[in-house]
């Protein structure tokens, strides 16, 4: 489904609101970096570019809509059953926080792609909740890594391990964009693996057989060697990064030679077996064909942002763009959507604009506006945007998007009969049996918080139900009415 939203928009709101009105099935990526529940409070520093930023990540359950624990409750009893085990485990705080994180965590999953990802940023103050939560809301099939990012040096901790360290966890699919990167090889790796070296640059030599033996050719005595004698098989490259910088640079044509044998007398002719003086070949693996070191989920060479670094705007808990940068390579294709939620200082927004995807941001502070156009300012004057240094426009909305995808919905009061009969008469409030006249159709999400008119966004209250509900969603609704006694 195509998202409903403009390409480079961002949003000042509650991100709740906001995603609801957002398209199903209309999002490639998601980079989410929320509060972390540190109970601390963050401020930017006075004459710092992002001045007068601040928020509070301290919660207890009075800073929780109370609709979210009876959405929770009613629609994922299992999801609401580790938010209450944390609550016990933890505390209350910790119950809040992964109510408001799970409410979200709903939201994105409606609105991801089936061939999406998701990267959702913590430390290890919840990061091993939010797996629980992410698990349930995802599927634990989905899950890909956990990744440890060294945000800073070692240093001194009263009684513990120095905490160094943020989390990110990864969701994805089989069928989801998958692009692995690659870190330069270590010069220290390089001297002591590509020992060898001729007119094509430095090599090193792997095996061309593998273990076990095997019928036909891959079985079979060539160039003198058998490897069936050593209880192994013809090994030959014919798919893979080496394989296809073979074809493209030395034997061109060579994936699609059909045989062990043919494979290799083209890599014998080209030079790339070497023959050891016992008369055993070898592969050449020249540095020039390798992509480098795989990224791993531990990652080191990303240096947090400090007051020196040239992308410094003093937000508080400001990340680097090169970060950023990895995993919307690893994980999108240019012109797909990215989404950052809490996008702060809009350090994902930015990375997704140099690197030419589309991008949504939602924010509850209007600074954000500000740090994106000043960011995307300053990378089109360092030539980092692929415009030739034009600034784009950034749209700036504060409303809630209308969807796209739900198609010509009748009029929803139409469906009071059907609600009728679905309640047996009942109003969803009190629960007291009403005639038909006396109940009126009502949104259980209201529409000004991103509630549709679906059949399932539908109920019947009696007329003092709807008038005291007003325009909270039905969960908060019902607990007003429990407090009171009513229910």
């Amino acid at each position: 489904m195509a998202l409903n939203v403009s390409n480079r928009t961002l949003f000042t709101g509650d991100n709740l609101d906001v995603m609801r009105g957002i398209n199903s099935d209309s999002v490639d990526l998601v980079y989410a970096d929320p509060p972390f529940n540190s109970n601390r409070d963050y401020a930017a520093p006075i004459g710092s570019a992002a001045a007068g930023a601040a928020f509070k990540d301290t919660w207890t359950l009075s800073d929780v809509d109370i609709a979210w624990i009876g959405l929770i409750a009613d629609r994922e009893p299992a999801l609401a059953s580790i938010i209450e085990s944390a609550g016990l485990a933890h505390g209350k705080g910790m119950q809040a926080y992964l109510t408001m994180m799970s409410v979200r965590l709903l939201e994105l999953r409606r609105i991801l792609k089936a061939s999406g990802s998701i990267y959702l940023h913590c430390d290890p103050t919840a990061s091993h909740y939010l797996k629980l939560v992410m698990d349930c809301v995802f599927g634990r099939d989905w899950f890909r890594n956990e990744i440890a990012w060294k945000r800073t040096s070692a240093h001194s901790s009263a009684k513990r391990f120095a905490p160094v360290h943020d989390t990110l966890l990864f969701y994805a699919n089989d069928q989801s964009t998958w692009l692995p990167q690659y870190l330069p090889l270590g010069e220290s790796y390089v001297a002591r693996d590509y020992r060898h070296s001729d007119e094509r640059g430095r090599y090193r030599v792997d095996n061309l057989t593998g273990s076990g033996l095997r019928d036909g050719k891959s079985g079979e005595p060539w160039g003198g060697f058998d490897p069936s004698s050593s209880g192994r098989h013809w090994g030959v490259p014919s798919s893979g990064a080496y394989a296809q910088w073979i074809e493209d640079n030395l034997i061109p044509g060579y994936k699609s030679i059909p045989g062990a044998h043919e494979r290799l007398d083209a890599l014998s002719d080209a030079g790339l077996v070497d023959w050891t003086p016992n008369g055993y070949p070898r592969l050449k693996r020249y540095l020039a064909g390798s992509r480098g070191e795989a990224v791993s989920d531990f990652i080191s060479d990303i240096q947090n942002v400090n007051n020196r670094s040239k992308e410094h705007v003093g937000y508080p808990t400001q990340k680097p763009i090169a970060l950023l940068e990895r995993i919307i390579k690893a994980s999108s294709n240019e012109g797909d959507v990215v989404l950052d939620p809490f996008c702060g200082c809009a350090t994902a927004l930015v990375a997704a604009e140099t690197l030419n995807r589309q991008w949504t941001g939602i924010d509850l502070s209007t600074l954000a506006v500000k740090l994106v156009l000043s960011r995307l300012e300053k990378a089109a004057d360092a030539g980092a945007l692929l415009q030739g240094g034009k600034l784009p426009d950034v749209r700036h909305r504060t409303d809630i998007p209308k969807r796209t995808d739900v198609g010509e919905l009748p009029p929803y009061k139409t469906h009071r009969h059907t609600l009728y009969g679905k309640q047996e008469g009942n109003c969803a409030g009190c629960r007291i049996h009403f005639p038909f006249r006396n109940l009126t159709v009502d949104h259980i999400i209201p529409k000004s918080r991103g509630g549709t008119d679906h059949l399932d966004n539908l109920q019947l209250l009696c007329n003092a139900c709807n008038s005291m509900k007003g325009t909270i969603d039905q969960a908060a609704f019902v607990a007003k009415l429990k407090q009171q006694g009513m229910k």
